[in-house]
């Protein structure tokens, strides 16, 4: 199952919309409406599917984020190149934070580079969509119908601000700093050992090569440490931390995030 969220223009109503993805040509496109997920309650305000639906090139849509989260839960330092590149010893638990959903934005949208930071920095990582909700997974329990799907995300970071605060929600959560997409898929399974490449580029030059094989904490041990103090709901975003490379962004500049099997998430950024 691969899927997005883009804006269609319906009696010249733009609506949110849904459509499964295939890949054609190794280009991907948007072949057949769906039906919006049940946590995405914009969506559901209305028609369920689009009446003038046409499959389409991703390329041509302008995309939404494909996920609809009630809370953005962030893990830190989950590599250890990553940590040891920032001055910071490797966690013994893993360290987690929160992005608001207001910080949510599609490929190809503008992330604004906020006047309070001197310094704003890509991180490109891997995330997991939460299918059901899940509290107290089970040491032995599978955590994989959990799972809905895998997408890309940055995770922009005003890297000043959040140096200088006791904890990351200012540096982390301004508005654009969560781009998201460009589409959710259930076809790749770090869980069960696939190796994932998580690879980000600023302007073309390959900045992060990372790998799914050097998370300090595996994905099971993430979704039984964060459900045990904490409901996840559908639509429910993890990411899942960024490999060794991050860097600083200048406006006008082009980062893609990379995943095989989950497409490319491009953002240009700009000055506030």
């Amino acid at each position: 199952m691969r899927y997005c969220k883009y804006v269609s223009t319906e009696n010249g109503i733009q609506l949110p919309r849904y459509a499964h993805v295939e890949q054609r040509n190794g280009i991907l496109w948007a072949t057949l409406p769906m039906q919006a997920p049940q946590e995405d309650l914009a969506a559901h305000t209305v028609p369920p599917l689009a009446a003038n639906f046409e499959p389409a090139p991703l390329s041509e849509l302008q995309l939404l984020p494909p996920v609809s989260p009630s809370k953005i839960l962030c893990v830190g330092r989950n590599y250890g190149d990553h940590a040891a590149e920032l001055g910071n010893e490797v966690p013994k638990e893993p360290v987690l934070f929160l992005k608001p959903p207001s910080s949510l934005i599609g490929s190809r949208g503008a992330v604004i580079m906020p006047k309070l930071s001197s310094r704003v920095d890509y991180e490109g990582e891997l995330a997991i969509v939460i299918a059901r909700r899940c509290r107290h997974i089970g040491p032995d329990e599978d955590v994989r119908p959990y799972i809905r799907g895998y997408v890309c995300v940055n995770d922009v970071t005003a890297r000043d601000l959040q140096k200088s605060d006791d904890q990351w929600t200012r540096g982390k959560g301004f508005d654009t700093f969560c781009p998201t997409g460009p589409i959710v898929s259930d076809e790749l399974d770090p869980v069960e050992g696939d190796s994932v490449t998580v690879t980000t580029r600023l302007n073309g030059v390959v900045r992060q090569l990372g790998n799914t094989r050097d998370f300090i904490f595996p994905i099971p041990y993430l979704l039984r440490y964060i459900t045990a103090f904490t409901t996840l709901e559908p639509g429910d975003l993890i990411p899942t931390g960024t490999p060794a490379g991050v860097g600083a962004v200048q406006p006008g500049d082009i980062v893609q995030v990379e995943i095989e099997g989950l497409g490319i998430l491009e953002n240009k950024f700009a000055a506030e």
